[in-house]
């Protein structure tokens, strides 16, 4: 009996310690719309940048794609989603900051007012650094919208709001709006709908009709994003790039 309380003793304190261990764990959480979200399977291909982003890191960190369709800044707000990451947010902790998409379009039931949007913003960032975490704001990835050849940016006056943003509240920012239209430049026209949500009719159960969808990404797509990122992390010495699997 004797020992079978030395080893039940034993293996609370191992699991105590595990567990201690792995709250002590970096976390980044990603904050965002559809773009950045985990698909679904019955919506596979269609494939979030935060979703292989998770892939890159080692061990120590952990990356919480909280990230949501249709999401804006409003919104995920308003349905407690905010709240929910305030509730486990550490000292030392990241926040990755992508909203756009759904706020600018006036039409949309979450869009919200340039004002809006960046005291939206403004409300993250303060949040996130009163838990003396790190915000970085993110401007949108770019739509797949070439117009005679050229390609146009459909983000350009929120993705502006977000910059400015960044420079008031002295913010990282990873600018990937520009990153992405530099690649989708690069690309074409016609070889970009390689990294973009595009099926044909009976190419995938899951869109027996086919799709042609130049908002969201394919998995090849997502991943070009995520190293887009990357790359910025890089870029702004942000601390993470020391965990980045070479």
């Amino acid at each position: 009996m004797k020992y079978l309380k030395a080893y039940l003793c034993l293996s609370f304190l191992l699991i105590h310690f595990a567990f201690a261990f792995q709250e002590e764990k970096v976390v980044v959480y990603l904050v965002g719309d559809s773009t950045c979200a985990d698909k679904d399977p019955k919506a596979f291909p269609e494939t979030g940048w935060g979703t292989p982003f998770k892939t890159f890191f080692n061990e120590n960190i952990v990356v919480e794609n909280r990230a949501k369709n249709g999401r804006s800044t409003r919104s995920f707000i308003e349905e407690g989603r905010w709240d929910n990451i305030m509730g486990t947010l550490k000292p030392g902790d990241y926040v990755f900051i992508q909203f756009g998409h759904n706020d600018e379009v006036s039409t949309k039931a979450t869009a919200t007012t340039p004002e809006e949007f960046q005291n939206n913003l403004r409300k993250y960032i303060e949040n996130t650094r009163a838990k003396n975490a790190i915000p970085v704001l993110l401007t949108s990835v770019s739509r797949r919208s070439f117009v005679d050849g050229n390609l146009n940016d459909t983000h350009k006056h929120y993705a502006e709001l977000t910059r400015e943003i960044a420079a008031d509240k002295e913010v990282p920012l990873i600018d990937m709006n520009k990153k992405s239209m530099r690649l989708l430049a690069e690309w074409g026209e016609e070889k970009s709908q390689l990294l973009y949500h595009h099926l044909e009719p009976g190419e995938h159960p899951n869109y027996p009709d086919g799709r042609t969808d130049n908002t969201h990404f394919n998995e090849l797509g997502a991943r070009k994003m995520a190293q887009l990122v990357l790359k910025g992390i890089v870029e702004q010495n942000l601390g993470l790039q020391k965990f980045i699997i070479k």
